[in-house]
C-alpha cells in the first residue's frame, strides 16, 4: 500500500474586498457610535488587517438585524459560486478532472443547508455520482487541519484522489451594536473576512507537499474561551482575551513532539503557515517557538491582505509560501479554535 498523500493543487477564491479604513468610515464608525466608539476605532486600527473581503458587504447591506433564516438562505446563494471557483482552480492546479475525485470534503462553520455545498458542488462541478462526501461543520478556524488529516488518510488507504474545500462567509454574522456589543464582538468585527480555499490530494509521489502527520491538543478547561453560538440573529463569536495565554502553554510542546517523531527540530523547519487569528496570536507563537523575526511574515501578510477568513486562512498562508521564488521544503501548519484546540500538521518533500 502506498503511504503518501501529496497536496498537488491549491485554489482560492474571494468575494469583493474593501479597505479596513473604508469599512470603518463607511459603516462601523456609525455602528459603534456612542460610548464604545473610541475603543472600537483603536481595535480596528490595531487589528493587523489592511483589506478584507465580504460576500455581504456592510458598505452595501446592513445584515446586523437579519434573522438566522435569512442569513442561511444568503449563505447558499453566495457560497456555491465561491466554492466552485476555488475547487475549479485547485483541480486545474493539480491537473486532474472533477470526475477523477473519489472523496469530496467540505469544511464550513458559517452556514448550513441541505442539500449542502458538498452535494451542490459535486453536481455543478461534474463529479462522479459515486464520489464519497464528507462535511465538517462548526470546528471553526482550525477545521482545515483535521479536514486535511481525514482526506489524507482516505487517499493513502484507498489510493484515490480527493479534494478538501474550506468555505466561510463570516460577513453574514455581523451582530447588532446594541445587542451584547462587548469587546469580543468588536474584535471579531475588526478581524473576520470571507474566502474559500481548496486543496487536491493525490496518492503517491507527485510534485507538491506530502502530508506527514496531523496532531492536536485540546484544553477543555478553557472551552468557554472561544465560542460560536447560534442565535436568532446569526452566529455570535465569543473570543476571550486569554486565548493567547492558553496557546502559550501548549504550542511549544505540541510542535516539539510532532517534529521529534520525524527527526526534526524547530530550527530545521523552513516554512511556517500559522493561522493569523490576530496579531497577538502570531506574536505568542513566534515567542514560544523562538522563531526568527521574519518566520511569520507570510502569516502576517495574509492577515493584512485578507483578514481572518476562519478555516481557509491557513491554506491561504500555505499557498503563499509555496509561491515564493524559493519555496520552503518542510512546512508546519498551525491553527487554533474552539475547545480550546490547537492543531498542527507537518508537510514535507516539496519537489
Amino acid at each position: 500500500m502506498n503511504r503518501t498523500a501529496t497536496i498537488a493543487g491549491i485554489g482560492a477564491a474571494f468575494p469583493p474586498s474593501a479597505a479596513q479604513d473604508e469599512l470603518w468610515d463607511g459603516f462601523f464608525a456609525g455602528h459603534y457610535a456612542g460610548g464604545k466608539l473610541g475603543l472600537a476605532k483603536r481595535i480596528f486600527q490595531h487589528s493587523g488587517v489592511r483589506t478584507r473581503q465580504a460576500a455581504v458587504s456592510p458598505l452595501l447591506e446592513d445584515a446586523s438585524d437579519w434573522s438566522t433564516e435569512r442569513r442561511m438562505l444568503r449563505y447558499q446563494i453566495e457560497a456555491v459560486p465561491l466554492g466552485k471557483e476555488a475547487v475549479g482552480r485547485a483541480l486545474t492546479d493539480a491537473g486532474i478532472a472533477a470526475d477523477d475525485l473519489a472523496l469530496f470534503a467540505v469544511c464550513s462553520c458559517t452556514g448550513y443547508a441541505t442539500p449542502g455545498l458538498d452535494i451542490l458542488l459535486a453536481r455543478d462541478m461534474g463529479m462522479s455520482p459515486y464520489v464519497q462526501r464528507l462535511f465538517v461543520g462548526h470546528m471553526g478556524c482550525y477545521a482545515a487541519l483535521p479536514g486535511l488529516g481525514a482526506v489524507a488518510d482516505f487517499v493513502v488507504s484507498r489510493g484515490r484522489p480527493a479534494l478538501l474545500l474550506c468555505a466561510e462567509l463570516t460577513s453574514l454574522h455581523i451582530q447588532p451594536a446594541t445587542a451584547r456589543a462587548d469587546i469580543q464582538q468588536i474584535v471579531s468585527h475588526a478581524l473576520f473576512s470571507d474566502a474559500a480555499a481548496a486543496v487536491v490530494l493525490l496518492p503517491g509521489d507527485h510534485p507538491g507537499y506530502a502530508v506527514q502527520e496531523v496532531a492536536a491538543v485540546t484544553d477543555t478547561t478553557t472551552a468557554g474561551h472561544m465560542t460560536w453560538e447560534v442565535t436568532d440573529l446569526g452566529f455570535r463569536m465569543g473570543l476571550s482575551p486569554q486565548v493567547p495565554q492558553v496557546l502559550s502553554v501548549h504550542v511549544r510542546r505540541l510542535v516539539d513532539d510532532l517534529l521529534s517523531r520525524h527527526g526534526l527540530t524547530i530550527g530545521e523547519v523552513d516554512g511556517w503557515a500559522v493561522h493569523p487569528g490576530g496579531p497577538k496570536i502570531l506574536d505568542v507563537v513566534e515567542q514560544q517557538l523562538q522563531l526568527s523575526p521574519d518566520a511569520l511574515d507570510t502569516s502576517r501578510a495574509v492577515l493584512s491582505e485578507y483578514g481572518n477568513c476562519s478555516s481557509p486562512t491557513v491554506l491561504l498562508v500555505l499557498d503563499a509560501l509555496r509561491r515564493r521564488p524559493q519555496p520552503p521544503r518542510n512546512v508546519v501548519l498551525l491553527a487554533f479554535g474552539p475547545g480550546l484546540t490547537l492543531y498542527v500538521t507537518l508537510l514535507g518533500g516539496l519537489r
